[in-house]
């Protein structure tokens, strides 16, 4: 065989990802507020960029007013502020309630120690009780151990465990606790409702209560298990995590929805959810740089390149807004049943279905979709929320696998609680509507609901 060099012609296509492109698809899987971050940094950025809408309509108002100063020496504003000689007052201005201000939600640490304050504890003692009440997780829990804390701080054992049991006192009822077990304890002996069975079913038998083992609970300890039941249900009264109903320090999120569909007589209006981001235009002085063949070279090369990176930016928001309201559409189309008679009649949908009826890509649609909402009059759900998969019934039709959780939901809300169905009884009611589904797939379904199995749900 001969080797050596050659030169040959080759014609090939490529799909270059340059700056813009990536750009692009940046803006079209942000959700309206990281859009909005993304826009008011690029206004920094490019100063050919300005917002146009309030702007402009506060400068013509402000020229207007310049305007009237000039023909008119009588300040208008202290004429008619005075209306005694007009025979009628002015109107009173309208009082905010000052139960309509919003505060900061308190903190548990805020909250443990407001009440340590009316213990009249020695400085170093509410130091340390500041110091365990710092370290308590998030359910309320001292998850530390006594010896580490004691060396740590160079006291002793005796000492964290005094100012542990006086945090063990405090509201609510289980803070402080180091465990489950001593959590129910507290609050039990709180209420006192603390007895000895009680006692022995919460050390000894919680996690044979938790896997609905009432009979064998009731065979070791000589009670009925109705009895024991009873005593189960008076647990499940108690707060498991007494910390977790603080507020904490971060800041609330609040999920603004990308699309809002309305219905409006019998058809659904769709609305891009755009209110809150800027509208952008190019600011007229930089427009006239460009055209001005006398500018300097550098600052017009400058701002030739700032307007094609202002004009993309434009451009590609406009796209996204496009893309989602066609990508909405569909789906109102599409899955039309569902938002006229709720989560039984969810379609099953794919993302190549979309993607045929609005003519994109498949990763058009997923990336459009991403971390979006949309408000329905059936309530505010992630987009993705109307794709699921499906299962096939008798009559050849599909149904999604919401729908079948939804009957699966039903089907246990309706059932005789000292019989309840088991899995494989589900799917064979199932199996007799004409919905072909095994009992692994009904478990699966049942624990994605969070509903606990038969043999745990069975009231005695």
């Amino acid at each position: 065989m001969r080797l050596g060099q050659q030169i040959n012609l080759l014609q090939t296509q490529k799909l270059i990802m340059t700056p813009e492109l990536r750009q692009a698809i940046n803006i079209l899987q942000l959700n309206t507020l990281e859009l909005r971050n993304l826009i008011q940094e690029q206004l920094v950025e490019n100063p050919l960029l300005e917002t146009y809408g309030e702007d402009q309509d506060n400068q013509e108002v402000s020229l207007e007013k310049e305007q009237e100063k000039e023909e008119f020496d009588i300040d208008l504003q202290e004429y008619f502020s005075d209306r005694s000689d007009l025979g009628y007052q002015s109107e009173p201005k309208e009082t905010i309630p000052f139960e309509n201000f919003i505060t900061k939600s308190t903190s548990m640490e805020e909250y443990l120690e407001e009440q340590i304050k009316y213990f009249n504890l020695s400085d170093e003692d509410f130091a340390l009780a500041q110091f365990i009440i710092g370290n308590l997780d998030e359910r309320g829990y001292c998850n530390f151990i006594t010896a580490e804390i004691a060396q740590q701080l160079e006291i002793s054992e005796q000492k964290v465990e005094e100012i542990i049991g006086l945090i063990q006192r405090l509201e609510p009822p289980g803070i402080g606790a180091r465990n489950l077990q001593e959590c129910l304890i507290i609050q039990l002996r709180k209420k006192g409702l603390l007895t000895p069975i009680l006692h022995e079913i919460i050390t000894n038998y919680l996690d044979d209560l938790g896997q609905g083992r009432y009979v064998k609970v009731a065979t070791n300890l000589e009670k009925t298990v109705r009895e024991i039941q009873q005593l189960v249900d008076l647990l499940k009264t108690l707060n498991p995590k007494p910390g977790a109903s603080f507020g904490s320090n971060q800041e609330v999120k609040f999920i603004v929805p990308d699309i809002i569909v309305k219905k409006i007589d019998e058809e659904y209006i769709i609305l891009v959810n755009d209110i809150s981001i800027p509208r952008l235009t190019i600011n007229a002085l930089y427009k006239g740089i460009m055209s001005n063949e006398k500018a300097d070279k550098i600052t017009k090369t400058f701002v030739e390149r700032k307007f094609h990176g202002a004009l993309w930016l434009i451009k590609s928001i406009e796209q996204r807004r496009l893309t989602l309201y066609r990508i909405a559409s569909a789906l109102v189309s599409l899955q039309r049943d569902f938002l006229d008679k709720g989560d039984k009649y969810l379609a099953p949908l794919s993302l190549k279905d979309v993607a045929l009826e609005i003519g994109v890509h498949e990763s058009t649609v997923s990336r459009a979709i991403a971390n979006k909402y949309i408000q329905t009059p059936r309530g505010l759900f992630e987009m993705k929320y109307f794709f699921s998969t499906g299962l096939q019934t008798k009559s050849g039709d599909k149904i999604s696998a919401q729908s079948i959780k939804k009957r699966i939901e039903d089907l246990v809300a309706t059932e005789n609680p000292k019989k309840p169905y088991s899995d494989q009884q589900i799917a064979n009611i199932l199996k007799d509507k004409g919905i072909q589904i095994a009992r692994r797939t009904v478990a699966k379904y049942r624990e994605e609901l969070g509903i606990l199995a038969a043999k745990q749900r069975k009231r005695y």
